[in-house]
């Protein structure tokens, strides 16, 4: 029988990610992350910095269940990461909308059509996707790019229907996974401002970033990961220097 503590009901109220012990092994031996625990509440904003090969590509596949933990436990909004069967990933991944770097949108397809794909997954009617979609072209100042495909975009205009496209279904969380990496510092504010808003709102954001200017310039919580493992937990923290 293992001798590692398990995450208490108690927690599973009080947080939406549990990292408990959590352990991720490579077929090359290599351990990406260490005896990792984190917990995040629901509603908080949480900075995850590091290096690059510190952990924190790990830790968002984890998240996304795109891995499979090796040891220990990961709850994700209710969700059993470690024993949940495949067919209910899709499931855990409509509660966390995910932004990434390198953007994802689909190149045939209009800033709405982008958007509105995303909702079309999981079925829902016509008009109120028409409805909800304007609006959130709106939201994030891209009303007058609705007919635009992506290469007709900026880099902070792309990544603002990335963005647009992970909140459209009201997930629990945002993941943003270097959300500032391929735009300038005036579109990295606004993207970041953004994300803040849908914090007010109730959502739960993580952000994972090597941008050490842009977690110096908000008092958010700052965890830091070096060499897989968490090395500082700040709230309000600065990006610390390894």
């Amino acid at each position: 029988m293992s001798n590692e503590s398990k995450i208490t009901k108690a927690e599973k109220e009080k947080y939406i990610i549990q990292f408990k012990n959590v352990t991720q092994r490579y077929p090359n031996g290599t351990k990406a992350l260490k005896n990792v625990n984190l917990n995040i509440e629901k509603g908080e904003f949480v900075f995850i910095v590091g290096a690059s090969g510190a952990g924190k590509s790990t830790l968002v596949k984890l998240l996304m269940r795109e891995e499979k933990i090796c040891g220990g436990e990961l709850r994700v909004n209710g969700f059993d990461l470690k024993r949940m069967s495949s067919f209910r990933v899709p499931i855990l991944r409509r509660t966390v909308g995910v932004v990434f770097q390198d953007y994802r949108l689909l190149p045939k397809l209009t800033a709405y059509e982008n958007i509105a794909f995303a909702m079309h997954m999981i079925g829902e009617p016509k008009s109120e996707i028409d409805k909800r979609v304007k609006a959130f072209l709106r939201l994030v100042n891209l009303d007058d790019k609705a007919n635009s495909f992506p290469h007709e975009l900026s880099g902070g205009e792309q990544q603002r229907v990335a963005l647009a496209r992970a909140v459209i279904n009201k997930p629990a969380i945002i993941l943003a996974d270097e959300p500032t990496g391929n735009i300038d510092p005036m579109m990295s504010v606004e993207m970041m401002e953004l994300l803040c808003k849908f914090n007010k709102w109730g959502t739960t954001v993580v952000v994972v970033t090597h941008d050490k200017n842009l977690v110096d310039y908000y008092s958010k919580r700052v965890v830091t990961i070096n060499n897989g493992k968490i090395t500082s937990d700040k709230q309000g923290g600065m990006f610390d220097e390894d």
